[in-house]
């Protein structure tokens, strides 16, 4: 008897499995597109359901740009054997004078892509730490690298050529397609993103479908407003120039000065040049055309460099190639949407101080292909959108670590008249000199080599409490005692309002349990039935 309740329980279960299995496949097939075609979007419907461009191509993933993101992107996924349609605005050589710094943390994620060899033949530097100089001292701060092979450090160059290797790498695979044009938008049916709608060199305008589109179009991106809440603040400009033929006090390191009113850096970018980014706070900067810039930079910044680079700084400023860039800021906030994903500058910013844009969008892609690879067909929809759900959790610690160190550190190493701002400022110079614990720690974090929110949380409170210390040894009195308190204020609110992404930093860990849960039971489902 017992051995017929077996064999029932067994019957039963089976036919209850193919019924589910009936169903979910009814429900996927449901979530084709229609037959009908918009006047203005031009679709043609596969027989299995698939989207396909008008002249029968087919691609598993558009992306939208080919900077750091979108190449590193589109390689990565190719790789996996996903079929990439990658739309770039211009395919020429880009020249920036940002993006030229990798930080340690970067280069890992570069070799984990298998894109390490994009920073050869293009005269990149290795940079090993940063030199800060602050009122004639100065400290230097290595990235802690013993337990790493000796390859591995940050890397310097220039913009541009990091960026053609990357496409170069990319388009040498045979499933990824490089192609110019323009997004001028992006193909909606039934709330899912479908594809895009582009623009080509000879004026005509094309439309192309995959069942996921990814954003990365830059911190200039005209796609992101249906993607996410854009709260760009712009809270200072970058003046660039490029000093040749200098020597740094420090070799193959980045430096810091701790300047008035605010910090100046310089780094090298290839054998014979190093990049120097002056920051002035606010939206406006002097006037290039009318000389008021030149005077600017001689006057006010000149005498505040190090005397080892001062000639080679005023050689730059007189041969006239001054260029300038608004520093944007733009915390992650946003709207899932099934079928799109936004990426690199496009998604995120943070104030590039500290060069961690990169090794941010480098992290992302990542999570994200670790996210994808066990999803065989990116046509199922709603497990897809599940997937894409959780890598805005699991990006989190990474990205809200180097967002809000960037926008603390940038807050914290500009002059204010402020006497708690002062103390907080002398008090992070002097915390990072101590050395040992209290600079490999916060430089950890700033190369992306440790980014742990609590780590962070521990060197800001540290430095806040080194800060009190200094004041009320040896003798405290009512003045020091009230620019104490007032310092632990300033420390508590400068990452707050560094960045907006600080909020999430004590609650990722929490996030990420559930995000894991999540990704278990997606693994489960994804599973055939025997």
């Amino acid at each position: 008897m017992a051995d017929w309740y077996l064999w029932a329980w067994i019957l039963c279960s089976t036919m209850t499995l193919v019924v589910l299995r009936g169903s979910v496949l009814k429900r996927r097939k449901g979530n084709g597109i229609s037959a009908t075609r918009g006047e203005s979007v031009k679709r043609v419907l596969a027989g299995n359901g698939e989207c396909r461009s008008a002249d029968g191509s087919h691609a598993d993933v558009i992306v939208v740009g080919a900077g750091v993101a979108g190449s590193a992107l589109a390689h990565t996924l190719g790789k996996d054997g996903r079929r990439v349609h990658v739309i770039e605005r211009d395919l020429t050589e880009p020249d920036r004078i940002v993006g030229e710094l990798l930080q340690p943390g970067g280069y890992l994620k570069l070799i984990e892509l298998g894109l390490e060899d994009c920073v050869e033949e293009i005269d990149a530097q290795k940079v090993f730490g940063y030199a800060l100089f602050k009122d004639g001292k100065h400290t230097r701060l290595s990235y802690p690298l013993e337990n790493f092979h000796s390859d591995v450090s940050g890397r310097s160059f220039h913009n541009g050529r990091f960026i053609q290797r990357m496409r170069e790498k990319a388009a040498s695979l045979p499933n990824v397609r490089l192609e110019q044009g323009t997004v001028t938008s992006l193909l909606e049916e039934k709330g899912t993103i479908r594809g895009v709608q582009y623009k080509i060199k000879d004026g005509r305008e094309l439309t192309a479908f995959a069942p996921l589109t990814i954003v990365c179009d830059g911190c200039f991106s005209n796609l992101r407003r249906s993607l996410c809440n854009p709260k760009v603040d712009v809270p200072s400009c970058f003046v660039g120039l490029v000093l040749e033929n200098c020597h740094l006090p420090y070799s193959n390191h980045g430096h810091v000065i701790l300047a008035d009113p605010s910090p100046i850096l310089f780094y090298p970018i290839s054998s014979t040049e190093v990049r120097c980014l002056v920051d002035i706070p606010g939206q406006k900067v002097p006037s290039i055309a009318n000389g008021e810039m030149t005077n600017y930079l001689k006057t006010i910044v000149a005498h505040q460099v190090p005397p080892e680079i001062y000639d080679s700084f005023v050689a730059a400023v007189d041969k006239g190639n001054i260029r300038t860039m608004p520093n944007r800021s733009m915390p992650a906030s946003p709207y899932p949407t099934p079928g799109a994903l936004l990426m690199g500058d496009a998604f995120n910013m943070r104030h590039p101080l500290t060069g961690g844009g990169m090794t941010v969008a480098l992290s992302d892609i990542v999570v994200l292909r670790n996210l994808l690879r066990p999803l065989r067909d990116l046509n199922d929809g709603p497990n897809l959108c599940k997937y894409l759900e959780s890598f805005y959790t699991l990006r989190k610690p990474v990205a809200s670590t180097i967002n809000t160190l960037a926008g603390a550190l940038y807050k914290v190493f500009s002059a204010s008249p402020d006497q708690a701002r002062k103390e907080m400022r002398q008090a992070c110079f002097d915390y990072l000199s101590l050395g040992g614990v209290f600079s490999t720690g916060p430089i950890s974090l700033l190369s992306g080599l440790n980014p742990r929110p609590l780590s962070l949380v521990m060197h800001f409170f540290a430095v806040a409490i080194y800060g009190i210390g200094r004041l009320l040894v040896p003798f405290p009195s009512p003045k020091r005692i009230w620019i104490g308190a007032r310092l632990i204020t300033v420390q508590i609110l400068i990452p707050a309002r560094g960045h907006q992404e600080s909020s999430s930093l004590l609650s990722s860990q929490k996030e990420l349990g559930k995000c894991f849960s999540q990704r278990l039971f997606l693994h489960i489902t994804e599973l055939p039935l025997l």
